[in-house]
């Protein structure tokens, strides 16, 4: 005898996700409104839609161009740097940046940053947050999404 639900059941639920959210993405295709200027990339992974801020992966990737990008992945928001020495300094660097969310806030960036030696301070993790954030904002600005 059978359970109910099942494999069936799993099945339906992948397809009524997918189904829901090619039909959230389309609406914006035909006139409806959505919240493009927010969203770099999104999928659907299992039951969730995972999006991620465009601006703050744009920012984030500018801010750290002196870094060698090693993997860099729109859909799950992570940005992995190799070892680079900002201009003009003497340490190198290594970062591994997480845009979690579609909001353009703090909360949305979790940055990492180690040196050859173990962590980067925390004052110079702060800085570079805050000129991601920033460079984040002057994007939106000149998007003219307001």
């Amino acid at each position: 005898m059978r359970k109910a639900g099942g494999a069936g059941m799993a099945i339906k639920t992948v397809l009524f996700a997918t189904a829901a959210a090619v039909a959230l993405t389309g609406c914006s295709l035909f006139g409806g409104r959505a919240d493009n200027a927010t969203l770099q990339a999104s999928r659907v992974q299992g039951g969730e839609v995972v999006a991620v801020n465009r601006y703050l992966w744009a920012a984030s990737l500018d801010v750290l161009s002196f870094l060698p990008v090693v993997s860099a992945d729109p859909f799950t928001g992570v940005i992995i740097t190799g070892f680079g020495t900002p201009p003009g300094g003497s340490r190198a660097y290594k970062a591994t940046v997480h845009v979690r969310d579609p909001a353009l806030a703090a909360r949305s960036l979790n940055l990492s940053l180690v040196t050859r030696s173990g962590p980067a301070s925390p004052d110079t993790v702060r800085a570079v947050e805050n000129a991601i954030l920033t460079r984040a904002r002057q994007l939106r600005v000149q998007d003219g999404r307001l």
